[in-house]
């Protein structure tokens, strides 16, 4: 949240090792999001509302300026992974832009569980208000479906249950981390939560802890009857959309009145193992937060990292008109590789080296096909219109490097599919990591026969925008040759339509003044 000319990030932490437990609510502050001093911890287990955990929620601001969290706190281990409520915390002193202290009134638990699932009730979400009562959900579910419960209530304190549910779904699991905001329907600034308006679509999106991948629908909120729809075209459920399709989950968004911008801020845990994690001493970053808005089609989103980021910026390199052929491969040099901002359009003459979209994909599972088709193809096998893009965290010899990249289809109905894909499978000669082959693919017109790709590299992340960030991939490596010095960055294409590189804009970047 913002309060007071200070961003604040509170996430889960535990104070006691890299690994998960003891969960207290960790406190951040920054002026730009990229500079972070770190804080005491706001929220520790203390209560018997919250003896055995202090896990995830959100931050309110009431009228007068005032923030408030709701937070699920755990009051007893069983049954596992605890019995959970909901509860809330205020400021100490209000005058403090830096929030150092907070408490918890002694009312809470606000929400307990009656009928609903007591081991499967979080994360309540930013509270809107409309129609005199605050609205605010809590993820959970029913045997197999997907819900968000959502409570009412006029002074923030006490809180009834709605006779409905805001929106629920067969056979997706347990709804954890929901979040709910409108967005404009043109334009990319942002809308405080409780806007409402006959042309603002609302975003409703979900962590589905059976897949540990997000997703996202656009719809309609009805605010007399408190219901949400997904629009016919926006796919509910395991198929649908996501922020980000590798390594993103349990994002909140939050609205930035200083800037009139909403920012989705995601976590990434490590693909490393528990042995690894322990011995480095950390475990789990947060990603860098993104701008976030209604792509001018209206059926998805856009994301695209804040322009605070820019300041770390420095050492430029540029190439424009670069061909490739075939088979080549051209390192991007002057750069510190290993901790890179690399943007890049790829241009080529025709659609017609597009490989044909086979046919027996279609039985494939379809939330999962883009996947499976990155895996099944790679960077190593030939294609017609790529694979092209970039080999990240490369190491001279190429034995270890993540390719990012494209790859162009033509359907039988003579349309065309691009998939995009971060590949972790060659990045690290560590059998140990888990290294899977992210993909999605990408909703774009041809018709000018350009794709464009942002790449953030930094050491054991690379975060990765296609087309403007229509679609995002996260992919979390461990290389043990391409480290720091020795790390590379080379555009490649193994496609056999050559591809020319229009414009590349590659920088070094610096490390932040304040770390957290």
């Amino acid at each position: 949240m913002y309060y007071k000319g200070f961003y604040h990030l509170f996430y889960q932490y535990n104070p006691k090792g890299a690994v998960w437990g003891n969960i207290v609510w960790a406190h951040s502050v920054s002026k730009d999001m990229i500079n972070w001093i770190p804080l005491e911890p706001a929220i520790v287990p203390s209560k018997p509302f919250d003896k055995y955990g202090c896990w995830s929620g959100s931050a309110t601001i009431l009228p007068g300026n005032k923030p408030v969290i709701l937070y699920t706190g755990i009051i007893n281990n069983k049954p596992a992974p605890g019995y959970q409520v909901q509860n809330y915390a205020i400021p100490a002193n209000y005058s403090d832009p830096l929030l150092r202290e907070w408490i918890k009134p002694d009312d809470n638990p606000i929400v307990k569980p009656t009928s609903e699932n007591v081991s499967s009730f979080r994360d309540p979400t930013t509270a809107w208000f409309n129609n005199g009562h605050w609205k605010m959900i809590v993820g959970s579910k029913y045997k197999q479906r997907g819900i968000v419960y959502l409570y009412r209530s006029r002074d923030f304190r006490k809180w009834t249950k709605a006779k409905h549910t805001l929106h629920d779904k067969p056979d997706t699991g347990m709804w954890e981390c929901p979040d709910f905001f409108p967005v404009s329907p043109r334009g990319s600034k942002g809308l405080e939560t409780s806007v409402l308006g006959r042309k603002i679509k609302h975003v409703f999106k979900v962590s589905l802890d059976l897949t540990r991948f997000e997703y996202y629908t656009i719809g309609t909120y009805n605010p007399i009857t408190d219901k949400y729809y997904p629009d016919k075209n926006s796919v509910d459920g395991w198929a649908g959309l996501r922020y980000d399709y590798g390594n993103f989950y349990a994002s909140k968004t939050f609205f930035d009145p200083a800037q009139n911008r909403r920012i989705l801020w995601g976590w990434a845990n490590e693909s490393s193992t528990s042995f690894e994690d322990v011995t480095k001493g950390w475990a789990g970053i947060q990603l860098i937060p993104r701008k976030v808005w209604l792509d001018p089609s209206g059926k998805q989103l856009l994301q695209w990292p804040i322009r605070e980021l820019e300041k770390l910026r420095c050492d430029r390199v540029h190439l424009s008109s670069k061909k490739l052929n075939m088979g080549d491969v051209v390192e991007v040099k002057g750069i510190t590789a290993a901790q890179a901002d690399v943007e890049v359009v790829f241009k080529f003459s025709n659609l017609d080296e597009a490989e044909t979209f086979d046919s027996k994909w279609s039985e494939l599972p379809s939330e999962n096909l883009a996947m499976e088709i990155c895996g099944m193809k790679g960077t190593t096998k030939e294609g017609g219109l790529g694979p092209f893009g970039l080999l990240t965290l490369a190491s001279s010899n190429l034995q270890e490097y993540t390719p990012v990249f494209f790859r162009v289809f033509k359907t039988l109905d003579k349309k065309y599919k691009v998939l995009m894909c971060s590949d972790a499978k060659p990045s690290s000669l560590n059998q140990n990591e888990y290294k899977p082959s992210f993909a999605g693919f990408v909703d774009v017109d041809l018709a000018e026969k350009k794709l464009s790709l942002r790449s953030l590299i930094d050491h054991s992340v690379v975060e990765s925008f296609g087309e403007g960030g229509k679609t995002v991939i996260t992919s979390r490596v461990y290389p043990t040759l391409a480290v720091g010095g020795d790390a590379h960055l080379y555009l490649f294409n193994n496609g056999t339509q050559t591809i020319i590189v229009e414009k590349l804009n590659a920088w070094s970047m610096n490390k932040p003044q304040f770390m957290n």
